[in-house]
C-alpha cells in the first residue's frame, strides 16, 4: 500500500541526475570566471609598473598669503574637518576613496573604508 510520502526510485534517480547536473553548470561558470579574470590580468600587466601619486587628505583650510607667511613653527592650522570624520584618498589628483588613518608600526597609514565610483565611463 502506497501512500503519499512513500517516494518512486525512478524519481530519486531523476532528481539526482538533474542536481548533479545543475552542479556541473555552477563549476562551468566559476571556470569561465576564472578564465575571464586570467584574461583581464594579463590585459593589465602593461599597466602594473606606471607610476601614479596617492594623496591622503586630511583637511582642506583656504588663507591669504599674508597669513600664511606669519605662520611659524608651532603654529597650528584649523583644518575644516573634525575629528573622526573620513579623509579623502586622491590617486593622481583624482577622489577614488574615504578612509581612516592608522598607525602601522609607528607610522601614519590610511585604511579605506568607502570607494567613490567615478561618473567617468
Amino acid at each position: 500500500m502506497a501512500d503519499d510520502t512513500d517516494l518512486n526510485l525512478d524519481d530519486l534517480e531523476e532528481d539526482e541526475v538533474k542536481a548533479a547536473d545543475s552542479k556541473e553548470e555552477d563549476i562551468e561558470e566559476v571556470f569561465a570566471e576564472d578564465e575571464q579574470t586570467e584574461i583581464t590580468s594579463r590585459e593589465l600587466e602593461a599597466v602594473y609598473d606606471i607610476p601614479v601619486q596617492v594623496s591622503a587628505v586630511l583637511g582642506k583650510q583656504t588663507m591669504q598669503v599674508s597669513q600664511l607667511l606669519k605662520l611659524g613653527r608651532g603654529a597650528v592650522v584649523e583644518l575644516d574637518r573634525k575629528v573622526g570624520e573620513a579623509i579623502d584618498i586622491y590617486v593622481n589628483n583624482r577622489l577614488v576613496a574615504r578612509g581612516e588613518v592608522v598607525i602601522v608600526e609607528e607610522r601614519l597609514g590610511v585604511t579605506m573604508t568607502e570607494i567613490i565610483k567615478s561618473d567617468r565611463t
